[in-house]
């Protein structure tokens, strides 16, 4: 059976998958990055992973691995196939196209950004396959996103397209890992919203799930920092909107599971906010976190199907 390998790799784990050509997942497995060791160790992993699951493929399926895609985070250079800078791993211009190409005897590789993979995944088969343009905003430990034009994500001039967290909604607020003062990221992630629903309640151990919960239970410190965070939310997404006129808007990652304790308020304030723009759209992920590893798969397809045209 054709099929190829797909790697979706996290600060901390990995994600991977045997997909086959309509991206049904024919296996998957964990494994953890191992980034206490170092960034090499890191790499290491990823390669060593991957052959794995080239052995797996032979021999259940008779055939080796057509292609391989794999997404990570950071600022990724598709074209280029290098990973050029992720914090959380320690990496900066790894060519990890050519290394994994290597390690796999000459197979195509697919180099990603994890966000853009995830929302390749949702435009394709996921919340926005009805969609031809959207933007996909993922709120997890920061805040991302991708953009979704004719089937197609947007990685921009220099692979840094979709940066939504990185929007300045209250200048000269908190300092953010950017370097920037007041951006989405430190006011409406799920960390953000876990750090100041801890200060609030006094447990140092609460987080933005025991956030939503304290909403729904009618508690009004909760309520304060949550109608914070969706206020800056929604500041921010319309700033996207304004910018992208998108058809969809789909939210992503710990905070989205929330569900109408976040999308109700959200789409009001979003609602309250626009005036000349048209309002998107604004819906739940379908893929949750298996979108990345779906997107790369969908990559390394691509890849194939983009050599066979050429």
């Amino acid at each position: 059976m054709r099929h190829v390998i797909a790697l979706d790799v996290g600060g901390t784990g990995m994600k991977a998958a045997l997909a086959g050509a309509d991206g049904t997942l024919l296996h998957e497995a964990r494994r953890p990055t191992g980034r206490e060791r170092g960034p090499e160790a890191v790499v290491a992993s990823i390669l060593g992973f991957a052959a794995e699951l080239r052995d797996l493929g032979r021999e259940r399926f008779g055939t080796t691995a057509s292609a391989a895609g794999v997404a990570v985070p950071g600022i990724v250079d598709e074209a280029a196939g290098t990973a050029v800078y992720a914090a959380n791993l320690g990496w900066r211009d790894v060519p990890l196209r050519s290394l994994l190409s290597e390690r796999l005897g000459g197979v195509p590789v697919a180099l990603g950004h994890d966000v853009r993979a995830g929302g390749l995944a949702e435009g394709r088969i996921g919340a926005g396959r009805d969609a031809d343009r959207f933007l996909f905003v993922p709120l997890g430990t920061g805040i991302a996103g991708a953009i979704g034009i004719g089937g197609r994500i947007e990685a921009g001039a220099h692979g840094g397209a979709g940066e939504i967290g990185h929007i300045t909604v209250r200048p000269g607020g908190r300092e953010c890992g950017c370097g920037r003062r007041g951006c989405l990221e430190t006011l409406a992630s799920a960390a953000a919203v876990g750090r100041d629903w801890a200060a609030a309640c006094g447990d140092p151990e609460a987080g933005a799930d025991g956030c939503a919960a304290a909403v729904r239970a009618g508690d009004t410190r909760a309520r304060e920092v949550w109608q914070h965070a969706v206020d800056a939310l929604a500041d921010g997404l319309v700033t996207g909107l304004t910018l992208l006129d998108p058809r969809t808007v789909i939210i992503g990652g710990g905070l989205a599971e929330a569900g109408d304790t976040l999308f109700v308020p959200l789409r009001e304030a979003v609602a309250r906010r626009v005036t000349f723009q048209r309002l998107p759209s604004i819906v739940p992920a379908a893929l949750g976190d298996a979108a990345g590893c779906l997107g790369a798969g969908l990559l390394a397809w691509d890849l194939l199907a983009t050599e066979v045209t050429a």
